[in-house]
């Protein structure tokens, strides 16, 4: 419907994508029997709009393509013959989009398995097979344990896939590329049949309700409006005609686009382009040109891969060497020795822990609504920086409401919430006026509900957006509603158009004139409130009398438009007349040429704003958002005021811009110092001459708001964004979100009024459009994170006493305390169900993860050395020169040595938060590691001192005299006999038995440390005592079935001989490393003191005007009232 003629929403919007320039069209050859449509460039990075057929005229476009109109009679025009059609099908394809390419589903697993974690179990695999190359029977055991480790890489992919198999799979559910049919005219006949089958130079007829099928060329219009939100992101629909005025063709009014919505009306038009070669293709295309970056957990898991692989094969080379020399040169042990360790370095468990953690997490967050494409996603929503959402549809409902009215020269309100300064007033059908606006909105209007026959709520409208939220507000406010146009019948109409903006009807209504005069007509009208106001001669006032306007009242008016525009809302006036029937009795035939109707003298009864407000629960999820350090951006194609007011509605945008400032302070804006506002709103025609500083400056402040945005400065503004070393999600529905949801680190489209191309980018996709979920996934991402640390924390501390049973072996030497087949049946046995349960563990405090900031702040250092390095790698290179992959090598491998800031970005540098930083590998190798490992020998060499008198003296005389013994060695069954510190001689037999007991505690050990070590990891704001640590039942659970496992391998006789455990170990011995756990628990506790007071938690600061109330607005009828 009609707005004011200052109505800001009906300024030119922005570009989609680069148009090329003009009037090259007027060289087109016309006449072409089969024209060729322009293809769009595959995988090209800029892309145009190819469209000028705009700027001709009907005859030219209509020779052009070959086909015949009637522009007088278009239901008569003759269209194409189908042979031609067919042709031009054959030539140019079926209107379809191209699918994106699918990649096969052997390729899917084999990218989920070539993952570097991966990788690396399948070295280690592959290794374990050489060592039984060399030894085939003394390595027996490493036949299975490569089969095992291989085994674990190819089910870690395996879950992986699975899980993206289903997202695929769900998604393809949702997408429904085109629209099923559509109506042609060929050889003068309407046909209607597959939109699929459409060519260029068919003649197109639409309606109200239809999708368009193709982009036409309109040269017949009868009240035509179009929906175009999903490409532009303007929120208001578009009037459409065989008119047009203007260059840019995504604002030309004689051109509408495939997939976009016929809200009002009906036209005919001249099909120009089909299939990927529309603008809905070629925004697609341009989605499909942009890559993805990597996730923040997948780089950072990879770091830690490679380090953990170098440590291990620097480790293996180092006691490779001095093997040789300890083992007086045996190569064949030196290199088992080598192999041992390095596999020894490797956390088998930890891949399979991680996977399986974002596996649960990504169920968790489907319960919620949250369709999660990819598992890392899930983290990543944790880890972003900066939010960039659309507004059409993802913060707003995409659905004009009624919100302020002012009739009897009052306001009032029927919104809750907002920022509105004026006290809520609702209005009741006793309220002067108000019945009179309900009953115009009703009859004067051409918008209807889809069926009768449910409660209003649950009723389509087909028609005009405007129209739709007075309709829908006067049919939850009056009661008879659906009998209104059979009570009152139309008997005349003039429907709204862009020269009068109003639109008129006269109905028949018994009634009488102010004066007194029987009446059988009366006369609506609504539309733009100035034109309205001209046309009126006197208004109701406050105890419904009428009298004539007087500049007071024309004050007073003012006052309540200037307050309903300034809000960004879409205004209206409404008036009427009632008609004597003296000049007009109840036959009288209205025309419109000549005109007989009255054209003024109405009675001014009010005016109505309606805006598309926001979503139920916006508010609150952007104000968490804030609390959290999540800087949240609007990056709409709408007008800038518009933006701007429901920004301020939203907790996007709370303090002042330069406009505002200078405006309440009475200065010029160019006064105004960057460092007065942190709020800026930026138009879309500003962003190709903004310079890097001016970037800088934007991405400065705390609230930014770009509006008239394209697809391709949706894109920029991300891209820029992240070269700040920003994490960006970006939300949205439309086709014109797709190309900048695909570039972003996350993107978030929404399901139900997502378009097919917007869900096929992103990353997520939110089933039920709630916004809300955004934060519910923010604060799930940041806990999976935590989850993770603390389950990265415990599972690699076993590494230690792993590693130092292997190297004390080889160094001193000692009786083998741990075996190959013990430590993987560690990585895979207790420590995966111990580790595993971290996948549940709740926040240690309700909500403090909401109040950090986000684990790698944009600051100013941060940028700083973002560019100091980009420079460095720049001058290194040289400006020309591209980077081959052997000269990408050789720079990787200098790069711990020549970049300053290589160690701090891999171990954290006090400003964000990395999953593996020096505070975990300090304690897991080091701190803990070493506590376990002590506790782990304490007990190994009191076993075999209990057991068979055997000290480590005597332990390590014993295996370096077996090393040199070919057959039967020392602590082997048939090995030679040996007198103990006590005088008693120990049979080979006893030797085995013993260390068979010593291992099974070594082995035990590792479980009781790390059991209490899986509480001392939970701990990272409290200590690890009380309640808060014990609320997890799976770590119970974990901990029963782990432990049980453990005691199966080592008190099962059959397993024994496999595992080289005994059975006859006594649960005496249980209680040394029970000590050390204890002694663990304490040692944390005092830790975790003196580092928080060393290093406070840094909390988020408070936010100044949040309002944290609930976004609730009145969409109900208030039939109580009324």
């Amino acid at each position: 419907m009609p707005a004011a003629e200052t109505d800001p929403l009906r300024h030119e919007a922005g570009d989609a994508i680069a148009v090329t320039g003009a009037a090259a069209a007027a060289g087109d050859t016309a006449g072409t029997t089969t024209p060729q449509q322009p293809q769009a460039a595959k995988g090209a990075k800029a892309k145009s709009l190819d469209i000028t057929e705009h700027l001709l005229s009907v005859n030219e476009v209509s020779a052009k393509f070959g086909t015949q109109v009637d522009t007088k009679r278009p239901a008569e025009s003759g269209g194409l013959t189908p042979a031609v059609a067919a042709e031009r099908l054959a030539a140019n394809g079926p209107n379809v989009l191209t699918p994106p390419k699918r990649k096969p589903w052997w390729r899917v697993y084999l990218e989920c398995l070539i993952n570097l974690f991966n990788v690396l179990l399948c070295v280690a695999g592959v290794l374990q097979y050489v060592l039984l190359g060399i030894d085939p029977v003394a390595n027996f055991p490493s036949s299975y344990i490569g089969a095992i480790l291989i085994g674990i890489a190819l089910l870690n992919a395996l879950i992986e896939f699975v899980q993206l198999q289903k997202a695929q799979k769900v998604l393809e559910s949702f997408l429904t590329m085109i629209p099923q049919k559509a109506y042609t005219i060929r050889e003068g006949k309407l046909n209607q049949g597959p939109a699929a089958e459409l060519v260029v130079g068919d003649v197109v007829f639409v309606k109200m309700g239809d999708k368009v099928p193709a982009d036409l060329y309109v040269f017949s219009a009868q009240d035509m409006k179009v929906d175009n939100s999903s490409l532009t992101g303007e929120s208001e629909p578009q009037e459409r005609g065989p008119y047009n005025e203007l260059r840019n063709p995504l604002e030309a009014t004689n051109i509408v686009f495939n997939s976009t919505l016929v809200v009002a009306g009906e036209c005919y038009g001249i099909v120009i382009r089909t299939g990927d070669s529309t603008v809905l293709g070629q925004i697609a295309g341009l989605t499909s040109s942009e890559k993805k970056r990597k996730s923040p957990l997948s780089t950072e898991i990879d770091i830690f891969v490679k380090i953990i692989a170098f440590v291990a094969i620097l480790t293996a080379i180092v006691f490779f060497i001095a093997g040789i020399f300890i083992m007086n040169g045996n190569f064949a042990n030196t290199i088992n020795f080598a192999i041992g360790v390095f596999v020894a370095w490797v956390p088998e468990g930890l891949p399979a822990t991680v996977t399986m953690l974002l596996t649960i997490a990504a169920k968790r967050m489907a319960s919620r609504n949250v369709l999660v494409k990819e598992l890392k996603g899930v983290e990543t929503l944790g880890a972003i920086t900066l939010l960039a959402t659309d507004k059409t549809g993802t913060l707003t409902r995409n659905q004009m409401t009624a919100t302020n009215f002012w009739t009897g020269l009052r306001m009032f309100h029927d919104t809750i919430g907002g920022n509105d300064t004026v006290s809520l007033n609702f209005p009741t059908m006793n309220t002067p006026g108000v019945s009179e606006i309900l009953h115009i909105s009703s009859l004067c209007a051409r918008a209807k509900f889809d069926r009768t026959d449910v409660p209003v709520k649950e009723r389509e409208i087909l028609g005009d957006a405007t129209e739709s939220g007075l309709i829908r507000y006067a049919a939850q406010s009056l009661n008879n509603f659906d009998g209104l146009s059979e009570l009152y019948p139309k008997v005349f109409e003039i429907p709204f158009n862009s020269d009068n903006k109003w639109h008129l009807s006269i109905h028949q209504i018994n009634s009488t004139t102010p004066d007194g005069q029987q009446s059988n007509l009366t006369l609506f009208i609504k539309g733009a409130p100035e034109r309205i106001l001209r046309l009126c001669s006197s208004i109701i006032t406050s105890d419904g009398s009428v009298e004539a306007i007087t500049d007071q009242h024309k004050v007073q008016y003012n006052e309540a438009y200037e307050y309903m525009a300034g809000q960004g809302h879409r205004v209206l006036a409404f008036a009427q007349l009632v008609l004597p029937s003296s000049e007009f009795p109840s036959d009288f035939v209205f025309n419109k040429d000549p005109k007989n109707y009255p054209v003024g003298g109405y009675c001014f009864v009010g005016l109505a704003s309606l805006e598309d407000p926001p979503k139920h629960g916006v508010r609150e999820a952007i104000g968490k958002c804030r609390v959290a350090g999540v800087q949240v951006m609007m990056v709409t194609g709408d007008h800038p005021l518009t933006a701007e007011a429901i920004g301020r509605k939203i907790n996007l945008m709370l303090s002042e811009t330069k406009e505002g400032l200078a405006k309440r302070t009475g200065r010029p804006v160019e006064s105004i110092e960057e460092h007065e506002v942190q709020a800026v709103v930026i138009h879309g025609e500003r962003i190709e001459s903004l310079t890097d500083e001016d970037w800088d400056i934007i991405f400065s402040k705390s609230e930014i708001i770009f509006a008239r945005t394209s697809p391709k400065q949706k894109l920029e503004i991300v891209k820029r964004a992240q070269s700040l070393g920003h994490i960006v999600g970006v939300t949205g529905d439309g086709v014109n979100d797709s190309p900048a949801l695909k570039t972003s680190d996350l993107g978030i489209s929404m399901n139900i009024t997502g378009s097919d191309v917007s869900k096929e980018a992103a990353a997520m996709i939110l089933l039920d459009d709630n916004f809300a979920s955004v934060v519910g996934g923010i604060e799930e991402g940041r806990l999976i994170f935590s989850n993770l640390k603390k389950s990265i924390k415990y599972t690699i501390s076993h590494s230690t006493p792993e590693i130092m049973a292997n190297l004390l072996y080889i160094i001193v030497p000692l009786p083998l305390p741990l075996t190959a087949l013990q430590i993987i049946v560690i990585d895979l046995g207790f420590e995966l169900f111990n580790a595993l349960s971290y996948a549940w563990e709740p926040a240690e405090t309700k909500t403090g993860l909401m109040k950090l900031p986000p684990r790698r702040p944009v600051t100013t250092n941060s940028v700083s050395r973002l560019r100091e390095r980009a420079a460095l790698h720049a001058n290194a290179a040289g400006p020309e020169y591209k980077v081959g992959r052997f000269r990408s090598f050789i720079n990787n491998v200098k790069r711990p040595f020549t970049d300053k800031y290589f160690w701090t970005d891999i171990f954290g540098d006090g400003e964000g938060e990395v999953l593996v930083d020096k505070n975990i590998l300090v304690w897991a190798y080091l701190e803990a590691g070493m506590i376990s490992t002590i506790g782990c020998f304490v007990a190994y060499f009191v076993v075999l001192y209990k057991e068979a008198g055997i000290t480590p003296t005597l332990a390590r005389y014993m295996q370096k005299e077996a090393a040199s013994m070919e057959k039967n060695p020392y602590f082997s069954k048939d090995g030679p006999s040996i007198k103990n510190v006590y005088g008693d001689t120990i049979t080979g037999e006893q030797q085995d038995e013993a260390l068979r007991k010593a291992q099974s505690i070594y082995y035990l050990g590792v479980m009781f440390i790390q059991m209490f070590n899986l509480f001392a990891c939970k701990a990272t704001f409290k200590i690890p005592f009380g309640l808060h640590v014990l609320k997890n039942k799976y770590t119970w659970l974990g901990m029963i079935g782990g432990g049980g496992l453990a005691m199966l391998l080592v008190y099962v006789r059959p397993l024994n001989t496999v595992f080289s455990t005994s059975y006859k170990l006594s649960p005496i011995y249980w209680l040394i490393p029970i000590a050390f756990g204890f002694y663990l628990v304490v040692y944390a506790s005092i830790r975790l003191i003196v580092l928080r007071k060393r290093s406070p938690t840094k909390w988020n600061p408070d936010i100044a005007g949040l309002q944290m109330f609930p976004t609730i607005w009145s969409v109900q009828s208030r039939t109580k009232n009324l």
